[in-house]
């Protein structure tokens, strides 16, 4: 089955309001443009220098999402042009991103990664220190950045219903912060969860951005 039909299918088994992320580190430059030829827009990568090198020769309408843990030495890279950062897990690196943003007149929306998974080797914040970063920590004041929601990643298992319950609580956590740090804010809206394995019931528990890799592309070119 081609990447373009894949795509199609899987555009059409989302609801309404969900966006469709493909997930396309390590790929090559012919795969990502037999997607945007189906009309795929929004393509995540995981290594900021390999990103880059893939917006400097692919359409420049291409919304590029970055899904891997951020270095902060290799923002500058990004800063250009990256249009959503998943994993921001600390005020440092808030602050590190607005800096970069700065300098190329831009703001860059952010989604804060919660660690829900059973695997400690998963980076992100725990759902406290989340909370204690909003109430505490003067992120308001860097004007070059924008969180605009959360993302997640579910426990490597199984037990669907365990990934469920994490799911679930993601989304009670979401609502939970548009009371309290983001009733004004219309922009806080996304919320990043669920990939090839378990997106069906990521988008069940409220997920709006689904991140699929293998299903569109297949295995990866290491």
């Amino acid at each position: 089955m081609s990447i373009a039909h894949k795509i199609e299918q899987l555009r059409s088994s989302l609801p309404e309001g969900v966006s469709l992320l493909a997930i396309s580190k390590f790929q090559p430059i012919e795969a990502l443009q037999e997607a945007y030829d189906a009309g795929q827009r929004m393509f995540g990568e995981n290594h900021i220098q390999e990103m880059a090198a893939k917006a400097a020769v692919l359409p420049k309408d291409i919304a590029w999402h970055f899904t891997g843990h951020v270095q902060t030495n290799k923002i500058k890279y990004m800063a250009p042009f990256v249009s959503l950062i998943h994993a921001v897990d600390s005020f440092r690196l808030l602050r590190e991103i607005d800096k970069h943003a700065a300098k190329h007149n831009r703001v860059i929306d952010c989604l804060l990664q919660i660690h829900i998974a059973q695997e400690d080797t998963k980076y992100g914040l725990t759902i406290d220190e989340c909370r204690t970063l909003l109430a505490t920590e003067p992120w308001r004041e860097l004007p070059h950045v924008r969180i605009t929601g959360l993302m997640a990643i579910g426990s490597n298992t199984d037990d669907m219903e365990q990934v469920r319950g994490e799911f679930r609580q993601m989304k009670q956590f979401f609502d939970e912060l548009k009371s309290t740090h983001f009733a004004d804010s219309d922009a806080f809206c996304q919320l990043s969860e669920g990939m090839t394995d378990d997106y069906p019931i990521a988008i069940e528990e409220g997920s709006t951005i689904v991140r699929i890799g293998s299903m569109i592309f297949g295995s990866r070119g290491y």
